[in-house]
């Protein structure tokens, strides 16, 4: 993953005809912050995005984040989305790369456990804690591969046997809507 870059990103979008941020007007926050999106594109999966770097570095995990440390979410790393982005909630119009509609889940802040994020995700394994609304306590994103990562949750206060809620039954942490009530809301584009 290259650090700071949103080349990807942009070269996907056409940002004539999709709400979501172009980037590159929002500074970092005092603290790290993280977000959890639910995306009902192709496929429905959870985008799990990490402030870093002055992007963020973004993975797309088709079971979600888990409570439950026994299970292991593959975590597929996706390009880099700008800061903006952990706001976007709405509807990418169809046509465009990612089309359907986009909940977030979960936000809050995270803090880094050992090395600085660059250097943990260059080197394969990332530990940090998570302070959100839904996920809490130690989780770690693993490399096994190229292209290919695991996310855990480490076993800890926040612990739970709950693992991860049905994608189509989950609501916004912002707004409480559904991906349903936002497809509808927000229309198809």
């Amino acid at each position: 993953m290259a650090r700071n870059d949103l080349t990807e990103y942009r070269r996907k979008r056409d940002f004539g005809r999709t709400a979501e941020p172009r980037g590159g007007e929002s500074a970092p926050g005092a603290e790290p912050r993280f977000v959890v999106q639910i995306h009902d594109a192709s496929s429905t999966h959870f985008d799990f995005r990490l402030e870093a770097d002055g992007v963020l570095k973004s993975w797309a995990i088709p079971k979600g984040p888990s409570t439950d440390p026994q299970d292991k979410r593959l975590a597929m790393p996706t390009e880099d989305h700008p800061l903006e982005y952990r706001d976007f909630e709405g509807v990418i119009g169809e046509g465009e790369y990612g089309a359907g509609p986009v909940i977030i889940w979960d936000e809050g802040t995270y803090h880094v456990e050992g090395r600085p994020v660059a250097e943990a995700l260059d080197r394969g394994h990332l530990s940090f804690r998570l302070d959100g609304t839904k996920l809490h306590g130690g989780y770690a994103l693993t490399r096994f591969r190229e292209n290919a990562w695991l996310l855990v949750k480490r076993a800890d206060r926040h612990t739970s046997s709950r693992g991860t809620p049905d994608p189509q039954r989950a609501r916004s942490t912002r707004t409480g809507r559904t991906l349903r009530q936002v497809r509808a809301e927000d229309g198809e584009g």
